[in-house]
């Protein structure tokens, strides 16, 4: 943590005003929050890979990712799909209303750890809402950290996550912006075409022992992914990936997202490394 505060009880929701919310892409918005006491609003902390339960009082509540950084104090992010009961009462709010947000849980990215050696983000699909916020950090600490790269693909230029936010980053010179679709479906796209895996031609200077890679996507990304990391000589605890279930307390007391009958994904989670991953029967 940076040595702010987080809610000030994690078990209860904490009443969050919706600042600004519109669409990514068709099914999936972008919602912006805000304590309702503005010195709250400043306090609150979290780490890069943690999230938070959104509550809407009457109907229920559900785990997200946060996709702000902890490093711009004030608002909390978050890129909401819409797929059940809850999700669907959260798209029909607008600006003003209150909702409740309890947390941060999790155990986020080891941003210390990371700090003085190089970063690879991958991003697949949805994976581009919890690793924007580990993007964002280290941009805003950019003297902490070495060469950062970005590599972000999506099936179509439409389907593309904070796409116009991105294809902004490739101008930056302090960042290594790579940006693939599989197919392009506008007849305009001005990066990559195929799956994200090519990218990794365009990493020619990486020195394995002081390079984390944060990786985030569809569970059949996984396996590819990681074999070109390998390919690298990335070492296994500096791979570190996103691995959401279906969380459902936040706290480890449910079981509803236990693995192997004692590692809870709310808990232990939901980053794990490479080595993780190997040791537990369950993860992906």
């Amino acid at each position: 943590m940076t040595g702010l505060t987080a809610l000030k009880n994690a078990y209860l929701p904490e009443s969050m005003r919706l600042i600004r919310r519109y669409p990514l892409i068709e099914g999936v918005h972008f919602f912006q929050v805000r304590a309702v006491d503005m010195t709250r609003a400043l306090s609150l902390d979290y780490l890069p890979g943690q999230f938070m339960m959104v509550s809407i009082p009457g109907i229920g509540e559900a785990p997200f990712s946060i996709s702000s950084t902890p490093s711009r104090p004030g608002l909390l992010e978050f890129g909401i799909r819409r797929v059940g009961r809850v999700t669907n009462a959260i798209f029909q709010l607008k600006e003003n209303q209150i909702i409740g947000v309890r947390g941060p849980y999790g155990n986020g990215f080891p941003v210390e750890k990371i700090k003085g050696n190089d970063l690879i983000i991958v991003m697949g699909g949805l994976g581009a809402i919890p690793l924007r916020s580990l993007l964002l950090y280290a941009l805003d600490n950019r003297d902490q950290f070495g060469n950062i790269y970005l590599l972000h693909g999506a099936k179509t230029p439409s389907e593309m996550l904070f796409r116009e936010e991105f294809l902004n980053f490739r101008y930056r010179d302090d960042l290594t912006c790579l940006l693939t679709v599989d197919q392009d479906d506008t007849g305009k796209w001005p990066c990559y075409t195929g799956l994200v895996t090519r990218l990794f031609q365009q990493l020619t200077d990486i020195i394995p022992q002081k390079t984390y890679v944060a990786v985030c996507g569809p569970p059949v990304m996984y396996k590819f992914v990681v074999a070109e990391l390998l390919k690298l000589n990335i070492p296994k605890h500096q791979i570190l990936m996103t691995l959401e279930r279906r969380m459902k307390c936040g706290v480890g007391k449910c079981g509803h997202c236990i693995i192997g009958g004692y590692i809870y994904t709310c808990v232990d989670g939901p980053i794990f490394t490479y080595w993780d991953v190997i040791h537990m029967k369950g993860l992906i």
